[in-house]
């Protein structure tokens, strides 16, 4: 089994990425996407969305990254494709499972759905781009408006040459509502000879105990769920092998939290920093209750050092300023 963290635009970035597979449980996880349109990026356009290729396209656990790439056009997908090789990129996987309205419309993402043909050739010039050693993956959804395509499209996408397949087993119009229709799982699995990771809805242990029944699938991808319980991989893991762990606590979570805060500090604009803790912040509302009452008291707080004193890290920032 192999869990892997989504790549989830404006909500896991390095910063998230290190914290989260920092907890454990996760085998590898994905840059957000980089949108390639009609030209060759230069290396800062990668560098900018996955930092990690510095570091040997490694989160600091030792997490693998791979590069993903969003667009609609095969030839610049692959040399893109090959070039973010040259910069240490360990695996290339592609999207076709963004819902974004503005992504769409630019023929990114799911829209892609409608076109397996076209799929097929995307996957095939990026495989005869990249050296034979790197994978490339590709992400999908059931479809655009309807998941009778599905199957196609797995098909089209694999026939192409990927190596892994997730499904974000909703279709672009069903978005993000539940449920998630893990049977369909199940039939692409059933007609592609290569793994296939379920993704979608899996908030709990029990989420996925019912995803594995359902799917058949071993695999998995968490998003929102890793997010919002960010030791659910390392739980899933531990029952894997028939143990159990205790949850994290909120105590065990504050470290966490004030490393997430002190990255975000240090590289993002005090503008913008503040929004960032409170976007992650609010999702934690989901399993801690006392993530309610702490994002009660910081949501209208922008400056940043009232939030280290409400985060009880204010020495910690101090050092952290006296360094930078």
């Amino acid at each position: 089994m192999q869990i892997a963290l989504a790549p989830m635009e404006g909500l896991v970035d390095e910063i998230l990425r290190d914290v989260l597979t920092d907890v454990g449980g996760i085998d590898w996880c994905v840059t957000e996407f980089i949108r390639i349109s009609d030209r060759l990026l230069p290396p800062s356009s990668f560098r900018k969305l996955a930092p990690e290729l510095d570091n040997g396209a490694r989160t600091r656990a030792g997490t693998q990254l791979r590069v993903q790439l969003l667009g609609s056009d095969p030839s610049c997908l692959a040399d893109n494709a090959a070039f973010a090789c040259t910069l240490g990129a360990p695996a290339i996987d592609l999207n076709f499972g963004c819902p974004a309205k503005t992504v769409n419309k630019s023929r990114g993402g799911a829209v892609l759905l409608k076109e397996p043909e076209l799929l097929h050739s995307i996957l095939r010039e990026v495989r005869k781009a990249v050296p034979a050693h790197v994978p490339v993956t590709a992400k999908m959804r059931l479809g655009f408006d309807s998941p009778e395509g599905a199957l196609d499209c797995a098909r089209a996408l694999v026939d192409g040459g990927a190596e892994q397949l997730v499904v974000h087993a909703r279709t672009k119009l069903q978005g993000y509502k539940p449920p998630a229709h893990w049977e369909w799982v199940a039939r692409v699995q059933d007609v592609v000879n290569i793994p296939v990771f379920a993704n979608g809805d899996i908030w709990s242990l029990d989420d996925w105990r019912r995803c594995r029944e359902i799917s058949g699938v071993e695999d998995i991808m968490l998003g929102r769920g890793l997010v919002c319980r960010p030791d659910l991989a390392r739980q899933i893991n531990a029952a894997k092998h028939g143990a159990e762990i205790e949850p994290m606590s909120w105590e065990d979570l504050q470290p966490l939290l004030a490393d997430f805060w002190l990255q975000a500090r240090r590289k993002i604009s005090p503008r913008y920093a503040p929004g960032r803790l409170k976007q992650w912040l609010s999702m934690l509302t989901r399993t801690y209750p006392q993530a309610v009452a702490l994002f009660a008291q910081l949501r209208r707080v922008d400056d940043c050092e009232r939030l280290d004193a409400l985060l009880g890290i204010a020495d910690k920032a101090s050092e952290f300023e006296a360094v930078v």
